[in-house]
């Protein structure tokens, strides 16, 4: 709940700067000058652009969300099994532990979403965001049964 009511404030605080930012790319504008209008059209490609992220963005974490529900209605969400240290930190060596089953559970099944799913957990325990993204969108897709490029 807690990383909600953050996601949240923080969409809001980038929609208050992007209608900031907006607003100041259309007084630019209408200052009628070329090179304000120029910079004003430049001002106002910021705001699109992050918009966009910011949906884009949204759209991700929704679906992963409903996978998340969908997997613990069957009972197959992954079980904490991470060693952590005194501080609460994943242990490394363990992280790599359950890395390892998980990626070998998605070879053998490389079409289900479900352990797709568990290896972008595995990717994430591991620090490994880039990975823990792709392979979430990943299952997303097969969820979808939309196609998916080679890697």
């Amino acid at each position: 709940m807690r990383a909600k009511i953050t996601y949240l404030v923080t969409a809001a605080v980038l929609v208050f700067y992007f209608v900031l930012v907006g607003s100041r790319g259309v007084m630019l504008i209408q200052s009628g000058t070329p090179v304000t209008v120029s910079f004003g059209i430049a001002v106002l490609i910021l705001p699109v652009i992050g918009l966009w992220f910011l949906w884009k963005n949204t759209q991700f974490v929704r679906r992963a969300n409903q996978l998340a529900a969908e997997l613990d209605a069957e009972g197959g969400l992954p079980v904490d099994e991470l060693k952590r240290t005194p501080s609460g930190r994943i242990d490394r060596d363990s992280a790599d532990e359950v890395f390892a089953k998980r990626k070998a559970e998605t070879e053998a099944a490389p079409e289900d979403w479900r352990t797709w799913f568990r290896l972008a957990v595995a990717y994430h325990d591991a620090r490994d965001t880039a990975r823990a993204r792709k392979a979430m969108q990943r299952a997303i897709a097969l969820h979808d049964g939309k196609p998916i490029p080679a890697p």
